[in-house]
């Protein structure tokens, strides 16, 4: 997972628990999903369009 380790995901997690808090993280990774799902699709619908005007131009 990008060259870190379980001690150092570790500190991150606690940094992270200091700075937000333990009532928004969960917030937070619940935004973080739903973006990263939107991203997901409009990736695969970008691909299916190219696929189609590429078809097309045949």
């Amino acid at each position: 997972m990008f060259g870190l380790g379980l001690p150092e995901v570790g500190i991150i997690a606690v940094v992270a628990l200091l700075i937000f808090g333990p009532k928004k993280i969960p917030e937070m990774g619940t935004a973080l999903g739903k973006t990263l799902r939107g991203f997901k699709q409009e990736m695969n619908s970008t691909d299916v369009e190219t696929e189609e005007s590429a078809e097309s131009q045949k």
